[in-house]
């Protein structure tokens, strides 16, 4: 076990988190430093001055623990080890370090709801056998029938699509519960063996020097002990959102504020009451924001997902946070180019025609609605690079989505490509000399970032300028102004406006007296067209 390379306690700006740019690292898709196939920490290191330039504030990593990757690395076998394919843990201090110097905070990725079934706790329990002490720290239960042949309830699985059942039988008889893959064991947060090794692996990551912790899954830890079946509708929930989560996560919170540290939570809930629950003072500091994630590109819809989220935090004082894509989601440019602009997972299909013209273009102008709304941004890597999702072909496919649902669903694999840095280089210099772990598809080397950087009218240099000037348009409430049908306009404290056009016809500018920034050019009479953005100064 490496020893904690810096201080405990974060740099000044205790609130940088109420603003910040977040930037999401998908390792394995980053940057390959070895050259093996597989992107690494190495890879992430030698990447930090683009981070840097890019100008964001943190870097949220999705897990490199120790795993089998049965699940994109969802399914961890130890939290105080990196994976080998990544590298070492001095390795991931050195990065958390030498980030900090670029003036860059490192959130990690905890996944609380299960583990790997090569953790060390599963294998004892599936050692010891039924009735043992070992047994409680998971979801073990005898089955229903006569013979014990049914499974404990009829709880549906949280892979959408999936129809497999949520608990896999041993031969000892004794059946255990998985909301995700049989690979994933649920953990019994009754048990305070299981709440103490969390606070545990809390202390550890933030004595390495992390500000912040992502909590996946966050409102499905607690069950209901007595396991009852599933009714649509019925309240409680047994395994979503339940009361119980909250003692969890004081207990969580006073382990962070010992070292200054934040919690980002995934908290998928249809209830905004029930939302504002955990972004109490005492509980997480913020919580993704997946109304806007999901919403189609429509001036309606998006000012009410904008109103929703913002009364949403008001009663608790935590700021919003603003995601176009993650790791999970169909990338922006595809979604925006499609007749549904939408996102739900239930309506992933194969063979979704795109305009990437016309979603690339709504994508600049979302980048610049999303960079000018208050609080916090999470910006998906190679989004800054106007990615679309990329066609994995079926016998390369690697998502447990993909291979649950029937092979209806694609899976996640489009949005988790490798990253093209230089145009000319092999495989676009995602540093492999062979063929990385997902293929590239053809033309991907366009996209490269070196070739964007020279380009003062790419993707990039418009991440860049949007996160520079950010500073300026400040904190501070959200006031709307009147527009036209299919225009959003409001500006913020500082004076500064953004104004958003999704109608059809070109759109007048509001009086101003300079214009920040574009998401593209103003038409010849100095208006501004549709599916673009502008920041003005007023």
């Amino acid at each position: 076990m490496g020893q904690p390379t810096h201080t405990h306690k974060q740099p000044k700006d205790q609130d940088w988190w109420r603003s910040a740019v977040i930037y999401q690292v998908y390792v394995r898709s980053f940057a390959d430093g070895d050259g093996d196939g597989t992107g690494d920490l190495a890879g992430v290191r030698a990447k930090l001055p683009y981070l840097a330039q890019l100008g964001v504030d943190a870097l949220w990593f999705n897990p490199w623990y120790l795993s089998p990757l049965k699940d994109g690395g969802y399914d961890v076998a130890d939290y105080r080890a990196i994976d080998p394919a990544f590298g070492t843990l001095a390795e991931a201090e050195k990065l958390i370090s030498e980030a900090q110097q670029l003036g860059i905070r490192t959130i990690v990725d905890i996944v609380p709801n299960h583990v790997s079934d090569q953790h060390p706790w599963f294998r004892a329990a599936l050692a010891a056998g039924p009735g043992s002490p070992e047994r409680e720290l998971f979801h073990f239960r005898p089955g229903r029938g006569e013979h014990g042949e049914l499974p404990p309830n009829d709880w549906p699985s949280q892979f959408v699509g999936s129809t497999e059942p949520v608990w896999t039988r041993l031969p000892d008889g004794d059946w255990y519960l998985h909301l995700f893959t049989p690979e994933q064991p649920d953990l019994n947060w009754a048990h305070p063996a299981v709440r103490q090794e969390h606070e545990d692996i809390l202390r550890f990551w933030f004595e390495r020097g992390v500000a912040g912790v992502r909590i996946d899954s966050a409102a499905l830890l607690a069950k209901d002990p007595r396991l009852p079946d599933w009714v649509e509708g019925r309240d409680p929930n047994p395994f979503v959102d339940r009361d119980e989560l909250h003692d969890i996560y004081r207990a969580w919170r006073a382990v962070a504020d010992e070292f200054g540290g934040v919690f980002v939570g995934e908290v998928w809930l249809p209830d905004a009451e029930r939302f504002a629950r955990y972004l109490r003072p005492d509980e997480l500091h913020t919580a993704f924001n997946f109304s806007f994630l999901s919403c189609p590109w429509d001036a309606d819809r998006l000012r009410t997902s904008i109103d929703t989220t913002l009364a949403e935090h008001a009663p608790v004082g935590a700021p919003a946070t603003w995601v176009l894509c993650n790791h999970d989601v169909t990338r922006t440019v595809t979604r925006y180019g499609r007749t549904d602009t939408g996102f739900d997972f239930a309506a992933k299909a194969f063979g979704t025609p795109t305009d990437l013209v016309l979603g690339t273009r709504r994508a600049r102008a979302a980048a610049l609605l999303s960079l000018a709304l208050p609080g916090a941004v999470y910006l998906y890597q190679g989004e800054e690079l106007g990615l679309p999702e990329a066609d994995v072909p079926r016998d390369r496919i690697e998502d447990p989505m993909y291979f649950r649902s029937g092979g209806t669903d694609p899976g996640r694999d489009g949005c988790r490509v490798p990253l093209p840095w230089i145009t000319d280089a092999p495989y676009a210099g995602f540093g492999s000399q062979q063929e990385p772990w997902l293929p590239q598809p053809a033309g991907w080397a366009e996209y490269a970032a070196d070739l964007q950087a020279a380009d003062p009218r790419s993707m990039l240099a418009l991440y860049r300028e949007g996160i520079r000037l950010r500073p300026l348009i400040g904190d501070g409430p959200l006031g709307w102004l009147p527009a036209p049908e299919g225009v959003l306009a409001f500006t913020r404290a500082s004076g500064v406006l953004c104004v958003v056009n999704l109608a059809d016809a070109p759109a007048d500018l509001p009086t101003h007296t300079e214009l920040l920034l574009a998401s593209g050019p103003l038409d010849d009479n100095g208006r501004l067209p549709r599916d673009t953005a502008a920041w003005l100064r007023t």
